[in-house]
């Protein structure tokens, strides 16, 4: 065994105990800082804490930042990590990930849990162009437009010249 896999083991393990027990969750959430003022976020994971997620902003390593997450009250926190937008944070006050779930499922509404749809009927579009007459339709006629004939001479009779 080379010496710098020692010194790897032991500084992962060291890591490893330091490091909590991480939750998978999908959650939207709010972070405030004097540069950018408050941002929604995405929250990826969840631990006791600290959250992992993904913002608008690359974020400051070291940065103080006040997270407002679902079901909790506002906590401050510093950013551990930085990756593009993603950003690892460290919270100052513990957080209950059952109270994540239950905070974002008083929100969700299953897709049949309310019918709030109608039929409606399909709109009266009218072709009419200005100079252009719009013609009479027959009563009790269905199919192709038919307009009366101008009569001349033999109307009344059924001729037509």
């Amino acid at each position: 065994m080379r010496m710098s896999d020692i010194e790897t083991g032991s500084d992962s393990a060291g890591a490893d105990d330091k490091r909590q027990p991480r939750q998978s969750r999908l959650v939207k959430a709010a972070l405030a800082c004097s540069r950018f003022g408050q941002f929604d976020v995405t929250i990826r994971n969840v631990s006791q804490t600290g959250i992992g997620g993904k913002a608008p902003h690359t974020l400051n390593l070291g940065e103080r930042v006040t997270l407002f997450l679902p079901g909790h009250d506002p906590m401050m926190g510093t950013v551990r990590w930085v990756v593009d937008h993603r950003f690892g944070l460290e919270t100052d006050a513990e957080i209950f990930p059952g109270r994540l779930r239950a905070a974002h499922s008083d929100t969700l509404v299953a897709a049949d849990s309310h019918a709030d749809f109608q039929i409606m009927p399909p709109p009266k579009v009218s072709a009419w162009r200005p100079g252009l007459t719009q013609p009479q339709p027959l009563p009790g006629h269905y199919g192709r437009k038919r307009y009366p004939l101008l009569c001349t001479k033999g109307c009344l009779s059924g001729r037509r010249e």
